[in-house]
Parts: structure tokens; sequence; C-alpha cells
């Protein structure tokens, strides 16, 4: 193995541990949930520590009414008033690396679902961070702004330049990453520091939000039979998705490894009925349809049409009463990095100088912000990041000190070499 230059030492030394950490918390402690008033804050405060790092910076605001007019918009699922976007550039030039992260998280959930901590405290305990946000993707947005302070305090000088992405809206459709890329700023490859699991995650899956409308008919909860409840008329609904669930699963890409369901039909939400005493006469779900590798959404959309109607068509009620399917939200198509591609090796080059380890190849089960980098931009894209996703959006949300402070030298390592750090 060949050892490390001067410049690549100095990198990785000027990075302050104890200061990463500190920064994850702070990070955490703002509630930045997709589409608040804390998201944007976020941003500016982003802003200002590119500045003070002596970065390039543009910070603007995101012109909501021209994205969402045009042909390529991802789609949105929070309510917005407002979005900005921020890039930090070290140099001059196209970039040779960008490191790219999202300050926006989901909502908590049940609060009393988090009995040991606030979702928005950071709390330290055993070695590791809790908190919303904390591995999807606040340890990235901090592994990043490290490898940033790292880069400046070694006093290397770069041959290439070096930027920053800092994003919103990633969580309902790609909003803050769409704009970053029509407003020009790309680079030669990317890396998205997404929770990885201390995986290369090469290619992931896409996901596209679905409402489905199942009509009934009202009547008194008492003569429940003069009616036909809007929940009854979804079962048959369910059980087909089920079925289609199995058979998209049937064949995946080895990449996903022993993943057994890369390709997840999800209901996340059903509002039915008004009142308690009435069998209700609209039923409204809300989930997420998998898209796999490669696979066009239109095509992913024509399937579970297909399937919707067919069973419809099986069911005396549906037959007369169609389920209506709407297509809203976030619209994640798949997304990968060419195979073979130098961008793999270098990664798993620094895993290896870095960490001392060989990391695996793989695959993602979620919708990311990588198939706008890949396809809009144009540009190579993979993930590489601390955390694990099975943590995210849950409640047990987490990140391992020790797993931050590694990725951050890997990802810091990368950054030396590709941007050709000397002293």
């Amino acid at each position: 193995m060949p050892e490390l230059t001067r410049a690549e030492e100095r990198v990785l030394a000027a990075i302050d541990d104890d200061a990463l950490v500190r920064e994850l918390v702070d990070l955490i402690r703002v509630p930045s949930v997709t589409g608040t008033d804390a998201e944007s804050e976020l941003q500016h405060r982003v802003a200002r520590q590119y500045a003070e790092l002596g970065f390039a910076v543009d910070a603007w605001k995101l012109d909501l009414p021209a994205l969402a007019a045009h042909a390529d918009f991802p789609g949105t699922e929070a309510p917005r008033a407002e979005g900005y976007g921020v890039v930090g550039t070290l140099g001059d030039g196209v970039p040779a690396l960008v490191l790219q992260s999202h300050v926006d998280v989901v909502p908590t959930g049940d609060l009393d679902k988090w009995p040991d901590h606030d979702p928005f405290s950071g709390a330290i305990h055993d070695g590791v961070v809790h908190g919303r946000g904390a591995c999807d993707m606040k340890a990235g947005a901090a592994a990043n702004l490290a490898v940033a302070r790292a880069l400046v305090a070694s006093g290397v000088r770069l041959e290439r330049a070096f930027a920053l992405h800092s994003v919103v809206s990633e969580e309902d459709g790609g909003l803050g990453a769409f704009a970053t890329l029509l407003r020009g700023h790309g680079g030669e490859v990317a890396v998205l520091t997404e929770p990885t699991s201390e995986r290369i995650v090469v290619a992931n899956a896409g996901a596209l939000t679905f409402e489905l409308r199942v009509s009934g008919r009202a009547a008194h909860g008492s003569t429940r039979l003069e009616g036909y409840s809007a929940f009854d008329a979804f079962l048959p609904i369910y059980s087909a998705l089920i079925d289609l669930e199995r058979d998209r699963n049937s064949r995946v890409d080895p990449l996903f490894g022993d993943n057994p369901l890369p390709y997840p039909i999800s209901i996340g939400t059903i509002r039915a009925g008004d009142w308690a005493s009435s069998v209700p006469d609209l039923l409204v779900a809300e989930g997420r349809l998998g898209v796999r590798l490669g696979e066009d959404p239109a095509e992913a959309r024509a399937a579970f049409e297909a399937v919707v109607a067919e069973a419809c068509r099986a069911d005396p009620w549906l037959h007369d009463n169609p389920v209506a399917v709407v297509w809203s939200g976030g619209q994640f198509a798949s997304g990968g990095i060419p195979s073979g591609h130098p961008l793999i090796g270098e990664m798993a080059d620094a895993i290896r100088h870095a960490e001392g380890r060989d990391a695996r190849l793989g695959a993602a089960p979620y919708g990311s912000d990588l198939r706008l980098y890949a396809g809009l931009g144009g540009i190579p894209t993979l993930h590489y990041g601390p955390g694990d996703v099975r943590f995210a959006h849950a409640p047990r949300e987490q990140v391992a000190i020790e797993e931050l402070l590694r990725s951050t030298r890997s990802l810091a390592l990368l950054a030396a070499r590709r941007c050709g750090a000397h002293l």
C-alpha cells in the first residue's frame, strides 16, 4: 500500500475530532424539518460557515414558481414558503470533487416514542449521538464541513477546485439539488454523504409517491349494510399491492446483498371517514412505490396502475367505483454511477488508507439526490457517509461517533487526492 504524501498526512492531521462531534450536535439542535423556517435558518448558517473558511459562496433564494413549472420538476410533499441554495467553492475552475449534503429532516413522529431523549437534543451516550437527523444526514453534513476545515487548516494548496453543496428538500423530492444543478453548479464527480453502513453505494432505487382515492357509500353505522365502507373497498387493493410487491422483488440486483425487500411498496398514511358512527364514503391512502434499478419511472407507474385497475375489475363494488390513482409528491427515479468508473476505486482506496479496511460495494433501497446529479447534472456520483439507514426516520435515530470519525477521514483523503493537495 503506497505511503500517504506529506500533504495528505497534513490534511488528515488537521481534522479536529472534538469539533466534528460538536458540529454534529449543533446541527441536530436546529429542528430543520423539511419546509420549515428552521430549514432556511440552517442554510443561512451553513453559508456563513463556508464564507468564514474562505470559500467563494453562492447563496440564493429559490424561485419556487419557476422550479415548479419546469418540465423536470421532481415534485414536493411538504408545504413550503421559501427555500435557499448554498454552494461553497475553494479554488477556481470546475470542482474536481463535490461533497453534497441536505439539511432537511423528516418530522419526529409521536414524541412519546422518544422516551430517553429530546429528538433535537443531540444527546451523546456510549459513543453514540442521538436525535432526528443524526444519520440522515446531519452526520454527513458535519463530515463535509470537517473536510473543508481540514483542507483550509492544513495549509495545503489545491491544484483543482473543491466544492460543497448544501441543499434543502431532499426528503420530499430533491428540489434543492434540482435548483442547484439548474443554477449551473457542477463538478467532475460528486459524493453524497448519505448514511451507507460503511459500504460504497454505487446505485440506488427510486421511489414514487402515490395517492389512492377509494370510494364507499355513506350510511349510519347502525345500518351498516345500507352503505359500503371505503375501508372494506380498500382491502382488495391492498392485497393486490402486496402481490405486486412480491413480484417486483422476485429478481433483484446482487448489489442489494441480503436485503429481502429492495423495492418496497409502502402505505404511509390512511384517512377514512369523518364520524365514528358513520360508514366512511372515502378512503385516501398515500404511499411510495419502489422503482427498480434502471427502470423507467413511467413503466413503474404503468405497472402499478394496471394492478390497481385489474383489482377493481375483479371486485363487484370497485368495478362500478374504480379507485383513482394520483402521482403526487416526490418522484425519485433510480440512479447509479457507471460500473468501473474511477471514482469508485478512488473512494475504495481512500477508505483502505484512512480506515484500514476494504469497503463493499452496494445499492440502496431508497431514493436520493443521486439520480439528479447523475442524470440532470451529468456528474458521476456515489454515496459514502456515516450512519446506518435503518436508523433513519426512526425514533431511535443515531450515529456512532467512531464511524463518523472514520468516514470523515476517508472523505478528507479523497478530497486531498482528487483536488491535488500539495505543500
